[in-house]
């Protein structure tokens, strides 16, 4: 359910696939989506762990809006972990050979990703609301303790709420064949037919709506403030605090717009897979082939979307690659001093042994 393989991918099995080592999709597809994913997740992993590694390591970065936007870039990270798996399962999708657990921790983790980056960027975008529109009582309010303690209670819910997947998937064969040769990572008979992955598809889905309605109010709420004051700015500093948040607001609506495009198609295709139909089997293991490469474009294209919007960020990458660079040459010129000091070494010791 977490990703798009699991929602098409994961059930909806018929009688005229008899290969047992079957693919779900040609050659000629399943080459290009192969390079597409393999690209996103240097890019996604990469771009995510410089995020972290950038807001941890320099103190003028440890805002409380990167605080959030660090530990999403995280989550980001980790739903990475499942793509391996979801490209072999389009490659092959039966026998599954890795066993049941990493068949359930895979979808877990997914999920509970997915989650933990709706509800960090829900998160992050209330908090914006109070900082914009009740900046006094934010002052008191958004602090960098409070922000750990909320970010702490996001990944808690996320991994609370994701439990289900235990009990909707699992590594199953159909009855009659060896289980070396048809076992599947699938959504378990038992929570097709009773309901309750439908239930869970509804809800998820839900999870996901529910908080575009309460971004898209916010910001609504948010660009109606920052149009009223922005005529009514008396000084400097206020002019610079308001275009501070400006800058800030933009940044974040198009994360939040990228979010809903990249992550929309996924949650439509639950929905298809919800209803069973047979008739649109065919469609949407292709849309859902489609909302895979989507769900893990959107958990690489922060980073990027970071260094075109804020250019805060993008000195920070250039320190940070710079720090780097420096660290290196001056690895380089202690072991080319020690190389030199070795060779004089040696030319001594091979004239004392056998000059």
């Amino acid at each position: 359910m977490a990703s798009s393989s699991s929602n098409a991918l994961a059930g909806n099995d018929t009688e005229s696939y008899e290969d047992p080592s079957f693919s779900l999709f040609d050659i000629p597809v399943l080459v290009p989506v192969t390079v597409i994913c393999i690209l996103l997740f240097f890019l996604g992993v990469a771009g995510n762990v410089t995020i972290i590694l950038i807001f941890t390591r320099y103190k003028e970065m440890r805002t409380t809006v990167n605080m959030y936007l660090s530990s999403m870039a995280l989550s980001d990270s980790l739903i990475f972990v499942g793509l391996p798996s979801d490209l072999y399962r389009i490659w092959k999708y039966r026998p599954y050979i890795f066993g049941n657990f990493l068949c359930k921790f895979n979808i877990y983790l997914s999920e509970t990703c997915t989650y933990c980056t709706i509800l960090h960027i829900t998160t992050l975008s209330i908090e914006r609301y109070f900082a914009i529109c009740f900046p006094l009582k934010a002052k008191a309010a958004i602090t960098r303790r409070r922000a750990r303690g909320l970010i702490l209670l996001i990944w808690v819910c996320s991994s609370v709420t994701a439990m289900p997947i235990w009990f909707l998937f699992g590594v199953e064969h159909r009855n009659g064949s060896l289980p070396e040769e048809t076992n599947e990572c699938r959504c378990i008979e038992h929570a097709a037919h009773s309901g309750l992955l439908e239930t869970m598809a509804w809800l998820s889905t839900l999870y996901f709506f529910l908080p575009v309605f309460c971004l898209a109010l916010l910001y609504g709420l948010i660009c109606r403030k920052l149009w009223r004051t922005a005529h009514g700015l008396e000084g400097h500093q206020a002019a610079t605090r308001e275009k501070h948040h400006q800058q800030t607001i933009k940044m974040l609506a198009v994360v939040v717009v990228a979010f809903v495009l990249c992550w929309l198609p996924l949650h439509v295709g639950r929905i298809l897979f919800a209803q069973g139909s047979l008739v649109l089997y065919e469609l949407t293991q292709y849309f859902n082939l489609i909302s895979m490469l989507l769900f893990y474009l959107g958990a690489s294209v922060n980073p990027i979307l970071y260094n075109i919007m804020s250019e805060r960020y993008r000195k920070a990458v250039c320190r940070f690659l710079k720090h780097g660079q420096g660290r290196q040459s001056r690895h380089f010129h202690r072991s080319d001093k020690a190389s030199r000091e070795g060779v004089e070494m040696s030319s001594f010791t091979g004239k004392h042994f056998y000059g």
